[in-house]
Formats: structure tokens, C-alpha cells, sequence
């Protein structure tokens, strides 16, 4: 199973009942509409709301941290969710969130996900139909098998520092992985991790269409940035997000020595005694 599908793949095989459609839409708190707002206005016929903020951790301070397996298979099992079922997963630009969601189900052993090429985006773009209509859902079980080898912490990156063992590559964008502007979450400071690198998750697609780059282009991209081949990588961003549209790319491009670090800059840069580069 390839992990693109494009539009009209897509469209043939809405009616397989062994096939269920995430719409993993996301939006920063405070920006109007909200993803539920979007999904509610328009989405994919059949198509199930996958809250990043609500499956989350409960008793995280931190913003949407990686949901208990448990917690997980109960959600997933009230969209209709098994084992056997092929998610495809998508989000309103394109490629924002949905590579979040693919990590999060394979994180949790399902490697029957696959990614929407473009979205909704080129969904509309191309004609086909979208409701607002929530679609009845027949629960399922769902048994999660979680791969913690695809999950980094904090201590795990400040040890990192030291050795750079591995590659950790950031997906906010250049002005802010160089402090050039203030983060968007107040009381962060500004700058980047020690040592890593910055590829801005915006220049993984195409701006006008939300397709992802080809893996060509995608391994240039991350040549370019300075990525080896010589050590495993971690993906970063603000708040674990984007980093999962890193995860993907570099999934696109044969890397599957990479992990992700779930609490990103929204927790290495609050005050404390992380070191900060800018």
C-alpha cells in the first residue's frame, strides 16, 4: 500500500465499507472558524472528524500530546475503526495535519493509513463532492500495538544535544526557527534546538494545488537543509503538528529511521534550562 491516494482513487472506493475517511483538519486556538467549524461546513462524503486537540492527553499542560493507546483505541473504534480498516486521512490545505494523523496511527500500529494528495483542496479542486452531513457510524474495535521507537521526549533531545546521534530536523518556519519573529504561544522564547535543522513544512507541497512534492523533490529539499544519511532523524515544529508532515515526506522518500518529537517548541521553549539556539 502506497501511502499517497490521490483524488480519484479516492472517489472510486468511498463505497467500500472496509474504507473509512478521516478529515484531520486543524487549526491554532483562537483562528476562526475552528477545524470543527470547518468540517461541519463542508467535508468529505462519509468522512469522520479526527479532533488532534481532543484525542490527546488529558493531563498534559502541553497542546494536543499523544493520546493513551487506550484512550486511542476507544476513540478510533467510535469512528468505525478495526484493524482491518483503511483509513485515509486529510485536511483542508492540503498537507497541514493530516501527516500528524498518519504518524498518530501508525505510532499506534495501523499501517493501513494512507494520506489524501492534496487534501481537500484538490478534492474541490477537482469537482467532487463535499456535504455536511455527519455520517451514522457503526463502532468498532480497534486494538492499538504502540511503537514507542517512533516517539521522542525532552530528555531524549537534550541528551541528543550532546551526542547528536541523530538528526533533528524543524518544521516551523525560517523566521521563527531563527528568532527573527516571536512565537506564536506567548511566554515561549524564541529560536531553535541545538544543532538541528530547519525544513518549514509549507515547502513540502505544492502552494497552489496541496500535492505533495514529488520524492525528487522532497529528497533535494532535505539535501539542501543538510540532512545525512548517516544517522536517524527527528522531526520537531511548534507543537507536534508539522512535525508530522515532515515524518511523512521523509516516509515519501524511503527514510524510516525517523521519530518524532511530540512536545516540540511548545515545550523545549518554555523558560527553564533547555538550550536555545538562534
Amino acid at each position: 500500500m502506497t501511502a499517497l491516494i490521490e483524488p480519484e482513487e479516492l472517489a472510486a472506493a468511498l463505497a467500500d465499507p472496509s474504507v473509512v475517511v478521516v478529515d484531520a483538519t486543524f487549526t491554532m486556538p483562537g483562528v476562526s472558524p475552528t477545524a470543527a467549524e470547518l468540517y461541519k461546513a463542508g467535508h468529505i462524503p462519509g468522512a469522520r472528524f479526527f479532533d488532534i486537540d481532543a484525542i490527546a492527553d488529558p493531563d498534559s499542560a502541553l497542546p494536543h500530546m499523544l493520546a493513551d493507546p487506550s484512550v486511542f483505541e476507544t476513540t478510533v473504534g467510535a469512528m468505525g475503526i478495526s484493524n482491518e480498516t483503511d483509513v485515509i486521512v486529510y485536511d483542508a490545505p492540503g498537507m497541514l495535519s493530516a501527516g500528524r494523523v498518519w504518524w498518530n496511527f501508525r505510532i499506534m500500529g495501523h499501517q493501513r493509513v494512507r494520506v489524501l494528495n492534496g487534501g481537500l483542496r484538490a478534492w474541490r479542486q477537482e469537482g467532487r463532492p463535499v456535504t455536511e452531513e455527519v455520517p451514522v457510524i457503526e463502532p468498532a474495535t480497534f486494538r492499538a500495538t504502540f511503537a514507542p521507537a517512533l516517539l521522542r521526549n525532552r530528555q531524549q533531545l537534550l541528551d541528543n544535544v550532546a551526542t547528536q546521534a541523530e538528526q533533528v530536523i524543524d518544521a516551523r518556519a525560517a523566521e521563527r526557527f531563527s528568532a527573527e519573529v516571536p512565537e506564536p504561544r506567548e511566554g515561549l522564547r524564541s529560536g531553535h534546538i541545538p544543532g538541528s535543522l530547519n525544513v518549514p513544512s509549507a515547502l513540502l507541497s505544492d502552494p497552489e494545488s496541496g500535492r505533495m512534492k514529488s520524492p525528487a523533490e522532497l529528497s533535494a529539499l532535505f539535501e539542501q537543509a543538510g540532512l545525512g544519511s548517516d544517522r536517524p532523524i527527528v522531526t520537531t515544529c511548534g507543537s507536534g503538528v508539522t512535525a508530522g508532515a515532515l515524518y511523512f515526506a521523509l516516509h515519501l522518500i524511503g527514510r524510516d529511521d525517523v521519530a518524532v518529537y511530540d512536545g516540540s517548541w511548545s515545550e523545549w521553549g518554555l523558560p527553564g534550562e533547555t538550550p536555545v539556539e538562534s
